[in-house]
């Protein structure tokens, strides 16, 4: 179980969506925020960044939400108008219900 005290920061949950614009038809893509969740948002530490680099690895933090299976690895997270790209979605280790690690990285992320 996660100390909820943990889950401190607010981040928004984004998804990037295809549109048509009426007047002319073209497709636009934006990002589109689904909601609001509570997280921790934990940079690596010094070891595993250089493990990660090692591996070429492009994720450097980690966001941990409670589960949410709307998340996949096609959105982002917005924390202080940084974007975090999902890599990935890890359910917790007892009961995968709990709680959700996400490894993030940064950059640009067209969907």
């Amino acid at each position: 179980m996660i100390d909820a005290g943990k889950l401190r920061h607010r981040v928004s949950l984004q998804e990037h969506q295809s549109t048509r614009d009426p007047d002319t038809g073209d497709v636009i893509k934006q990002w589109v925020e689904l909601g609001k969740l509570w997280a921790s948002v934990e940079p690596l530490s010094a070891r595993e960044s250089i493990a990660a680099a090692a591996e070429q690895s492009k994720v450097v933090a980690r966001i941990v939400t409670r589960h949410n299976p709307r998340v996949t690895a096609r959105m982002r997270f917005v924390h202080r108008g940084k974007a975090y790209n999902v890599e990935g979605v890890l359910p917790d280790r007892d009961s995968g219900l709990e709680y959700q690690t996400h490894p993030v990285s940064e950059g640009v992320n067209d969907g």
